[in-house]
């Protein structure tokens, strides 16, 4: 398939047609793809073409061409879902069409198993943050925040909590603070805190492939600290949609029953199935080289500005978590964006993407950079000197 990028539509460079930022993003993804080198590769970058044309080429490696499609989830669907639940340990998983309705149905099974509807969660996590307010509209679920900081939620925090909840939901990592990540004690005395406290734990593990050479332990093992777990084939995976939620039968079989009411039990899911297999073939054994190498290209990118003569910029984590980290500049977005594009159309290589605005601090802009494939033949030279070429096409530099 490909080396992807796994972000949010806003990011991906989708906006509302006919508009002057539409007219933007066009330009930004045909700079991209006229791209000859870049950290990493977004789905979107692909024409329909060649992406059919890749996803035929792939097929016949990871199913058998001459079998029969799926059927209301069974055939390489229903193998797609085996192939999870042995990966994470745990006794079954489903597929689901979009992670939003995994999340959903994960929460609201176990507020139905605790008889309690309050999920505490970190008030930046997906469900908070892009999913507009569905847990509380579409299934009648009540949050509550242990911490308001960009880091991960702590025991001491879960601990301090002045009200009783059902469950305790960790997004690993916590992509809007920075795809941060707690350590391995620290996530194994979160979750022990929340048991504590008579509740069960569910991971948002949209990335969670991308954890391991963090916490040093197999999936697995990861998957073990929580009762359930969501991961995503399209983020991460370069898959083309599609999720998966795994965890006790019982419970999987129930989250089946509440799949079909929230309208997620399709007719064929071939294509999807089939492309998170290719993800899951190719790109899962690479993840642990993506990670050691976006740790070179993070410190390379510190040491380009520094060398660049900006005063203040920030690399965060400044040792990655994942193979993914965020840049902060003080500079305008807009004049941020121009340069990274202009960087991409004049020398075929592409160093950052679009910037955005601080929701916290006024004047400070940041861009999210992931390393995949491509990222790996960037040496630190290659980075230091990209970073001195984006540096003298921001305002009053040149």
């Amino acid at each position: 398939m490909s080396d992807t990028y796994g972000t949010e539509a806003a990011e991906s460079g989708y906006e509302t047609e006919g508009s002057e930022e539409d007219a933007q993003a066009a330009r930004r993804l045909a700079a991209r793809r006229g791209a000859k080198r870049t950290l990493a590769r977004r789905p979107n970058e692909a024409t329909l073409g060649e992406r059919l044309a890749r996803l035929s080429e792939a097929a016949g490696s990871v199913t058998d061409l001459d079998g029969d499609l799926d059927w209301y989830g069974d055939g390489v669907v229903a193998r797609l879902e085996a192939k999870v639940a042995a990966l994470l340990g745990k006794d079954a998983a489903a597929f689901f069409p979009s992670g939003t309705m995994a999340q959903q149905v994960a929460l609201r099974c176990w507020a139905g198993r605790t008889g309690n509807p309050t999920v505490a969660l970190h008030p930046l996590s997906h469900p908070e943050v892009h999913e507009r307010a569905a847990l509380s509209t579409v299934t009648g679920l009540r949050t509550v925040h242990p911490t308001g900081e960009p880091r991960q939620i702590t025991a001491d925090e879960v601990d301090a909590l002045d009200e009783p909840f059902g469950t305790l939901m960790l997004e690993l990592p916590l992509r809007d603070a920075g795809f941060v990540l707690p350590t391995w004690q620290e996530l194994v005395e979160v979750c022990g805190a929340a048991r504590a406290r008579d509740a069960v734990v569910h991971f948002d593990g949209a990335r969670l492939w991308e954890c391991a050479e963090h916490f040093g332990r197999p999936l697995d093992e990861i998957a073990a600290q929580a009762d359930s777990v969501y991961v995503s084939f399209y983020k991460t995976l370069g898959g083309l949609s599609g999720a998966a939620l795994a965890g006790p039968q019982s419970f999987v079989d129930e989250a089946r029953a509440w799949r079909h009411r929230y309208g997620g039990q399709i007719f064929q899911q071939f294509p999807q199935a089939v492309a998170a297999l290719v993800g899951l073939d190719r790109e899962l054994p690479r993840l642990p080289e993506y990670v050691v190498h976006a740790r070179v290209v993070a410190r390379a990118i510190r040491e380009g500005f520094a060398e660049a003569g900006v005063g203040w910029a920030r690399v965060h984590p400044e040792v990655p978590h994942t193979h993914e980290f965020r840049v902060w500049l003080p500079y305008d977005p807009d004049a941020l964006t121009e340069a990274a594009v202009a960087q991409a159309e004049e020398t075929k290589a592409v160093l950052f993407g679009r910037w955005s605005p601080s929701d916290r601090v006024p004047g400070l802009s940041f861009t999210e950079v992931t390393v995949a494939g491509p990222g790996l033949e960037w040496s630190a030279e290659d980075v230091r000197a990209a970073v001195a070429d984006f540096v003298r096409r921001l305002p009053g530099r040149s």
